[in-house]
């Protein structure tokens, strides 16, 4: 096997001009490869890490047909104190469970004595809030804490609404809002700091403390909207989700309906649409270098059996077998596929550590965030994409080494 390898490597090298441009041409088809799967998957890990590390966390839990009506945050559709003491003895007895937030979600009135407007509040016990969203801290400007949420008595306003309110941190506003009865109540608080905008659900949202959001709309006892749930790892939440789906259907309602359903971030934020069209750009694009690749190397073993027929023929006259003719041939196409893989992760590496080093910047979303990514490949990416290239290089060598293999000692010797 070494021999035929040798054998093929020299024969490659003597059509060097063919055999250079034929694999720059695969090389730069794995460049592509790796560069566009670095960074789309840098940028998919930003993304997904703000979302969830300071709105959404990685799964919520809703009492059953809230979200049908999440927009409109109803107040009639909330767990109950008894059924949130149920489920957090469920997610008590969760081992990959890290952090549990409860949240109160409802639509108030703000005022600044002088101008009004409609806002969206979410009430959080500030340090469960942080376990669960720990980057929601890093998104607060001009806090009166650095390092913390609020306090009782403080809100936290969305920067837009507050830029055009003139609202400052410590002004002091007035909260009004309608409880699940339809009473009316009011309450100052102060201004502890703005939230930068985010996109997505949430991403423009208030916050108070819980006991506030729990005053503020009279309940005597607290209910809460929705829980929010942070995993020990990240990767676990399609199982983790999966469990919690199983334990919690053993609550149910007074119609004999289960009580709570889970959603994990990627059913609650429309963001999850663009990952999953960067999946099918980086399937399209790997479809890509399998066509070139194809097309490339099946080209130069063509050619190169057409311009040998003579020599194979030699040896088939000197009792070389079929398979060993065949093998040459495939080995030659395998040689220049396992090259060019090779030496193009050499420069797509290079090029994502390079692109690491200087930092590459994202706006993104309506907010126009900033997302400074660390482009990075997994060994398993650039593996996987190696293996296609070998692989096809192989399968479209088959055909023109097939052909080598069958042409009769003495056609071949007369061929001109």
């Amino acid at each position: 096997m070494i021999k035929i390898l040798r054998l093929a490597l020299k024969n490659l090298l003597r059509y060097k001009r063919r055999t250079l441009l034929t694999g720059l041409l695969i090389a730069v088809g794995m460049v592509a490869v790796i560069v566009f799967v670095g960074l789309s998957g840098s940028f998919k890990t930003a993304v997904v890490g703000q979302i969830t590390d300071s709105v959404l966390s990685h799964l919520q839990v809703h009492r059953k047909g809230y979200t049908a009506s999440i927009d409109n945050l109803p107040l009639d559709r909330m767990i109950s104190f008894e059924a949130y003491t149920n489920l957090l003895s469920v997610l008590s007895q969760t081992e990959e469970v890290a952090a549990v937030s409860p949240r109160i979600k409802f639509a108030a009135m703000l005022s600044n004595y002088a101008q009004t407007t409609n806002l969206r509040l979410n009430g959080i016990d500030p340090e469960k809030e942080h376990a669960a969203a720990p980057l929601l801290l890093s998104r607060i400007q001009n806090g009166i804490r650095p390092d913390v949420l609020l306090g009782p008595g403080e809100v936290l306003l969305p920067e837009i609404l507050a830029r055009g309110m003139a609202l400052k941190t410590g002004d002091t506003v007035v909260l009004v809002a309608n409880n699940k009865d339809g009473s009316v109540n009011g309450m100052t608080f102060k201004v502890a700091g703005l939230v930068k905008s985010l996109m997505g659900p949430g991403g423009r949202d208030g916050y108070l403390h819980i006991d506030d959001a729990a005053t503020l709309l009279r309940m005597e006892k607290t209910e809460i909207s929705e829980v929010a749930v942070r995993l020990k790892d990240f990767d676990q939440l399609p199982a983790v989700a999966e469990h919690l789906s199983n334990s919690l259907g053993a609550f149910k309602d007074k119609q004999g309906k289960p009580a709570f359903e889970i959603h994990t971030w990627e059913q609650l934020s429309p963001f999850y649409n663009v990952v999953r069209m960067m999946n099918i750009m980086n399937m399209g694009i790997r479809m890509i270098l399998i066509s070139v690749v194809l097309i490339s190397v099946l080209n130069v073993m063509m050619m190169s059996v057409y311009e040998r027929v003579r020599e194979i023929g030699t040896l088939a006259a000197m009792g070389t077998q079929p398979v060993r003719i065949m093998a040459l041939f495939v080995a030659e196409g395998f040689s220049l596929g396992l090259v060019s893989a090779l030496a193009g992760t050499a420069v797509g590496l290079g090029i994502l550590w390079m692109l690491d080093i200087v930092g590459v910047e994202v706006a993104f979303g309506g907010a126009n965030q900033v997302f400074m990514l660390e482009p990075s490949v997994s060994a398993t990416e650039v593996i996987w994409t190696c293996l296609i290239v070998l692989l096809v290089s192989v399968i479209a060598a088959l055909q023109p080494a097939a052909k080598a293999a069958r042409l009769a000692p003495a056609e071949a010797l007369r061929h001109v």
